[in-house]
């Protein structure tokens, strides 16, 4: 167990400057803590967030950024806030954030247009918005104003009642109610005015690169993967650990080497070619995905989603198709 961090629990080194590790320790212990707090809300968060943002990869950095920043607010607190309304208020501002600086787009003020009478008024299109939002596309709410799109998710998708919405999003509850009318309609609208966006389409070809990469790691050719990293590569081990550098990210591959439940294929996710990660060949759909970003024919980054499985349960998936060239 780390220390309580005291003066005396800290060691001096020779230069007179105080050693880290001990501190290193405690906050990883209390890093460690808080995320155990909030595994169990995890996963809605990522049902939210992917809705608001539209895309399953920019939700989980709505996550990630909602968490930390959960954790740097925590210290102020004398005692935890009652922690759904207030993790779900910090993830409903940073995802408009995000929309806001991705999209571009004007938002709806809050307080709109509050024009419903009470909570009959609601009920008899409370099961076929519920229908509509479950069928709906994660880009399909993008068509939506923030506020009527926070709505519409918690209430038809995560299953929140009006009082809860309110807490979360720090709206009253006539406003929840107008919100959530306009919400429905609007997406009722879009999603009757193009049904040919939602169609399924051919699978495309993802890059050269991609199916070369893709090719070494399942031949467990680790000195070929090696070789295609660029020398200030980047790792994110997505809620687990960050790594830079050749020789730091190369301990990934070694991990993985030691591991026997995946297996590669290229494939595209809201857009974005991907490396969708099998437990086995003929498994029903992928367990996690990997990103990766290349730079002049060299990998930079490298995105892995393991440690967030949940990410994969509602993700649409799409097949590649082998380049055409015949290239990996």
């Amino acid at each position: 167990m780390a220390s309580s961090g005291n003066s005396s629990d800290i060691s001096d080194i020779g230069d007179g400057r105080a050693d880290p590790a001990p501190i290193i320790a405690t906050l990883e212990a209390a890093r460690g803590s808080f995320l155990a707090l909030v595994e169990e809300i995890r996963p809605e968060l990522h049902r939210y967030c992917t809705r608001m943002t539209g895309s399953v990869a920019d939700g989980e950095d709505v996550v990630q950024d909602t968490l930390a920043r959960a954790y740097y607010q925590l210290a102020e607190f004398k005692e935890v806030p009652p922690l759904r309304p207030w993790l779900f208020r910090i993830a409903h501002n940073r995802a408009i954030d995000h929309w806001r600086h991705e999209a571009h787009r004007r938002a709806e003020p809050l307080e709109s247009a509050l024009d419903l009478a009470d909570d009959a008024t609601l009920e008899p299109e409370n099961a076929l918005g519920r229908r509509q939002a479950l069928q709906a596309a994660a880009s399909a709410f993008l068509q939506l104003a923030p506020a009527q799109r926070g709505c519409v998710i918690l209430k038809d998708v995560l299953g929140h009642s009006l009082d809860e919405i309110g807490a979360e999003l720090d709206m009253s509850v006539q406003a929840v109610k107008a919100a959530l009318h306009r919400g429905r309609v609007r997406l009722r609208q879009s999603q009757a005015a193009a049904p040919a966006s939602i169609a399924a389409t051919s699978p495309r070809a993802v890059s050269a690169e991609l199916l070369h990469y893709a090719a070494l790691f399942n031949a467990r050719d680790w000195d070929g993967v090696r070789a295609l990293l660029a020398d200030d590569v980047r790792l994110d081990l997505v809620s687990r650990r960050q790594a830079s550098g050749r020789r730091e990210v190369g301990v990934y591959f070694t991990n993985y080497e030691r591991l026997h439940d995946w297996q590669l294929a290229p494939a595209w996710l809201d857009g974005r070619e991907v490396l969708a990660v099998r437990a086995a060949p003929a498994s029903d759909r992928p367990a996690y995905f990997i990103e990766l970003d290349w730079v002049d024919g060299r990998v930079a980054v490298i995105r892995d989603f393991r440690h967030v499985r949940y990410i994969a349960q509602e993700a649409g998936f799409a097949p590649a198709r082998q380049a055409e060239d015949g290239a990996g």
